[in-house]
């Protein structure tokens, strides 16, 4: 769900498979609004919701596992 306030794009399903780091580097530019955070799937994060952020879930080999999106 996204709120009123967030600006620009706001998922990258076409990310999925691509290197993490790259994908950050993609989203940032594609929305300077937010930051792109990588994160290992299992790790724990908080669950808030916040319309500058965007969990970046990479898999043990750092390849985007789930498609990033705001939140």
């Amino acid at each position: 769900m996204l709120c009123a306030c967030c600006e620009g794009k706001s998922s990258w399903p076409e990310l999925l498979g691509v290197e993490g780091k790259e994908a950050a580097n993609i989203i940032e530019k594609e929305n300077p609004a937010v930051d792109a955070i990588i994160v290992t799937i299992g790790e724990v994060v908080i669950q808030d919701f916040r319309s500058d952020r965007v969990w970046v879930w990479v898999d043990k080999d750092g390849i985007v596992a789930k498609v990033p999106h705001i939140g």
